[in-house]
């Protein structure tokens, strides 16, 4: 019975038998250790549980030197581009891949899909796929941290809050351990569940996620906070960034008193509601700022600030510098750029 995440043309009982499946890991300079070793490490374990060669992998970097991982760890490719045709590839991206320009590598991304290779992106991979134009008119996901930018640059593209997303040729994962959900329902769409459930059992994964599952922890796990009141309170905080709501109104949604409120805050987060608020509405500016190319007069209206001068001052009280400094701070990696 096909899962209520997954909309693949494939069979999902294919038989252990036949050569192996090609993957190609593309891999990015910048790109997370942890979302690619989640994304292999099942392909290898897939083989040993089996019994036999399912999978061969081979790594491929844009120019055929080693790459480095966001830790600094490098891995030494297999292949420059052009040189392998996979069955599937994966795009191992990390860092901002919003500044990811080379045309090189996304001509070749289309080609690929064009001789029908699977494509998939984990962690930041999505953002080169629907930068090559392959994710148009279809559903994908992207790490929470790019997904302003990732909804505002691609709007062709179905973008969901989801761990991941297969759907047909296209596989797309936010990155994180999330990737090892998502290589469970490749395996069991690729050789059925029986070896799919042995391959998360050796990982120890007790709980395999569904991929329209949360990314984010739960705002009572993230702030370790229990308070129904106080949930409730900061739930309507992080719905209402754009239009701040004021503390009366905030209260009233708590069902007490603005002091009872105050007195929350204090409690359980060392914090009045007002600065609490400004944080949470600072650091989704900063986000837009690292990762879409909106004014920062957009920006600061995006987040709630009235005037320009406002949210400069603001942000500069937070963090340090300027939105403009944080927007050139986040400039181009000459590593990325074409």
């Amino acid at each position: 019975m096909p899962r209520n995440d997954i909309n693949l043309p494939y069979s999902d009982t294919a038989p252990l038998g036949g050569p192996p499946q090609v993957v190609g890991f593309l891999l990015v300079p910048e790109f997370s250790l942890l979302s690619y070793a989640c994304a292999i490490e099942p392909l290898r374990a897939a083989n040993q549980l089996s019994g036999r060669t399912l999978y061969t992998w081979r790594h491929i970097s844009v120019d055929g030197a080693p790459v480095a991982a966001s830790n600094g760890v490098k891995i030494r490719p297999d292949h420059a581009l052009d040189d392998i045709s996979p069955q599937l590839l994966l795009v191992c991206a990390g860092g901002n891949p919003t500044l990811f320009r080379d045309k090189l590598v996304l001509r070749w991304l289309r080609g690929l899909a064009r001789r029908g290779v699977r494509l998939g992106g984990v962690s930041g991979g999505p953002y080169l796929l629907a930068r090559a134009g392959l994710l148009d008119g279809r559903r994908a996901t992207i790490h929470w941290e790019h997904f302003p930018a990732f909804v505002e640059d691609f709007p062709d593209v179905h973008a969901a809050r989801s761990l991941f997303v297969i759907d047909g040729d296209r596989l797309t994962c936010s990155g994180g351990t999330a990737a090892l959900d998502m290589m469970h329902a490749l395996i069991e769409q690729d050789h059925g569940h029986e070896l799919a459930a042995a391959v998360s059992d050796w990982f120890l994964q007790t709980q395999v996620r569904i991929g329209s599952g949360s990314q984010r922890m739960t705002l009572r796990e993230r702030l370790d906070v229990s308070n129904p009141r106080l949930l409730g309170a900061l739930e309507y905080m992080e719905a209402h960034l754009q239009e701040p709501a004021s503390r009366s109104k905030l209260a009233q949604r708590a069902g007490v008193s603005v002091r009872q409120l105050e007195r929350l805050f204090a409690d359980h987060l060392g914090s009045t509601i007002q600065a609490r608020y400004l944080r949470m509405r600072l650091d989704r500016a900063r986000i837009l700022l690292r990762q879409t190319t909106l004014p920062v007069v957009e920006v600061a209206a995006e987040t709630g600030f009235v005037t320009p001068s406002h949210f400069s001052r603001s942000y500069r009280g937070a963090f340090g510098r300027s939105p403009r400094q944080e927007r050139q701070g986040a400039g181009a990696s000459p590593n990325l750029l074409e």
